[in-house]
């Protein structure tokens, strides 16, 4: 990488219409901003279909994408809806939160009225919607008759559909292809306007000098086409329950560690089928952007398993990874990709070599520096080149809000490494963010919060909680022109413009 900065901004947070950040225009002028403010990346969180808790990183799909950022103006613009329709929804009426239950009810039910448009238009029948469903089908047709069978089973997981459909006997499979066609039509469609409007959205911004960050969860959800349709490819006993599930041990941040419920991995199964899957996987992710930070990294060296069914994770025991043979694989088929690595928390230094052998640039958190609960060293003066350094990430307060979390210890760090008789709430996020954008880190990434300085009421997750996550939106002007030139500002400053590389060179 290139010294360089960018902004991580979710989707879900852009000041849309509708209830919640989608593929608008909104988005299209928040790619504008960055490139007047001298950023050269956008970073996303997963832009998969959600269900249960709303995360990003408990997906129905590895390769799918959420109908909510369906934007409704290009589908009215398309003929395919009325704004009189749209207005009948509810969607919610704050333009600080997103309320997903009042979105669950009104989207899938204004979307059903695109879609049956879109069959009366003969747009099923269109050449290039059937190319979309051939070229994608080796995951759209799961993807799209999961979610036709879950519907029809009142939204519960597979694990609880009646045998034959649960172990995807042919006679079932056929039978509920035939019977819920209209439906799994419909799931189509909705990924036929995601990736139409996705694809728009990027190609703009690569063509603004913007690149996107895509961010993927290295498990996939039990609750999900991918486990369904291959079991094979995960840790599942006999009659496909998990033998195991994935999580992390107590430490200083939780006394009986975080227990997260995925599948795991048959890593056995992977390596005899030349690590297929996730090739295909990565494949397909570097369609849709143009670097990846993989979550978790860690999971590749070493993986922490809880027995399945133990409410807690004290009972888990760490088991090997496939290391540096998934990513000779991967190389050996895709060339050498665009990778960050998610290498937070404890590291071994097992970890620290296969970051080391990978080449992967890792990541480094400005709060984390302080925090005398962290055993890895996030200040800058230990910075290599080869990282990208954050402020925070989605899953911690914004900086603002962490000046009220900290304890003493860590204020009183904070202020003698920046040399700062007191540290001042109003201006502390642009003190970090001056320390972040000055180190040696090759990319340099701001949450949005930070740079608008809000305090904890925009931050995105509190990891191991459960409701008031994955919430938060811009407000329609706090991105103006004062935060554009305060942020060019301090980008020309540190040397991370894109016309800075140039000159160099010269």
């Amino acid at each position: 990488m290139k010294r360089a900065s960018g902004i991580l901004m979710p989707v879900f947070s852009l000041p849309s219409k509708y209830g919640i950040g989608c593929f608008s225009k909104e988005a299209y002028k928040f790619v504008d901003l960055l490139r007047k403010a001298g950023q050269s990346y956008w970073q996303i969180l997963p832009l998969g279909p959600t269900g249960y808790g709303d995360s990003p990183y408990q997906s129905f799909s590895t390769y799918a994408g959420n109908p909510y950022f369906i934007d409704l103006k290009t589908l009215i613009k398309e003929g395919l809806l009325t704004k009189k329709e749209c207005k009948e929804y509810d969607f919610g009426d704050r333009d600080d939160q997103i309320d997903y239950e009042k979105i669950y009810k009104a989207r899938f039910r204004v979307l059903r009225k695109a879609y049956d448009r879109f069959k009366e238009n003969g747009g099923d029948k269109a050449e290039d919607y059937t190319a979309f469903t051939g070229e994608n089908a080796y995951w759209l047709d799961d993807y799209s008759l999961y979610m036709a069978v879950k519907d029809s089973q009142g939204g519960v997981s597979w694990k609880e559909w009646e045998a034959p459909l649960k172990n995807r006997e042919e006679a079932a499979v056929k039978a509920a292809k035939e019977e819920l066609a209209d439906e799994i039509g419909f799931y189509q469609f909705q990924q036929y306007e995601f990736d139409k409007q996705w694809k728009a959205l990027h190609a703009y911004a690569n063509k603004n000098g913007v690149k996107i960050i895509g961010d993927i969860p290295i498990y996939v959800a039990f609750d999900s086409a991918d486990t369904w349709a291959a079991p094979e490819l995960f840790q599942f006993d006999e009659e496909n329950n998990p033998t195991g599930v994935a999580g992390c041990p107590p430490d200083a941040f939780s006394a009986t560690g975080q227990l997260w419920g995925n599948p795991l991995y048959n890593w056995e199964y992977h390596k005899k089928t030349g690590y297929e899957w996730w090739i295909r996987r990565i494949e397909y992710c570097f369609k849709l952007y143009d670097v990846v930070r993989i979550d978790h990294f860690r999971g590749f060296d070493e993986y922490y398993a809880v027995p399945y069914g133990d409410p807690t994770a004290e009972n888990g025991k760490w088991m090997p990874g496939p290391g540096m043979d998934l990513f000779r694989a991967i190389e050996a088929k895709l060339g050498r990709p665009e990778i960050i690595a998610e290498d937070l928390g404890f590291l071994t230094p097992s970890v620290l070599k296969l970051l080391k052998d990978s080449g992967f640039p890792g990541m480094k958190v400005l709060q984390f520096a302080f925090d005398a609960r962290e055993s890895s060293n996030y200040l800058p003066h230990t910075y290599p080149q080869n990282c990208v350094v954050y402020t925070g990430t989605h899953d911690n307060d914004t900086t603002r809000g962490w000046y009220h979390e900290v304890g003493k210890y860590a204020r009183d760090f904070a202020k003698e490494y920046m040399a700062k008789p007191r540290l001042d709430e109003d201006s502390l996020a642009g003190d970090f963010i001056a320390m972040a954008m000055s180190s040696v880190a090759d990319l340099c990434v701001i949450p949005m919060q930070d740079y608008l300085g809000l305090g904890s009421e925009a931050r995105i997750n509190t990891p191991s909680t459960l409701g008031g996550n994955w919430v938060w939106r811009m407000k329609k002007k706090a991105f103006d022109g004062d935060v554009v030139k305060e942020i060019a500002r301090v980008t020309k400053l540190y040397g991370r413009m894109p016309e800075d590389e140039g000159k160099k060179k010269e």
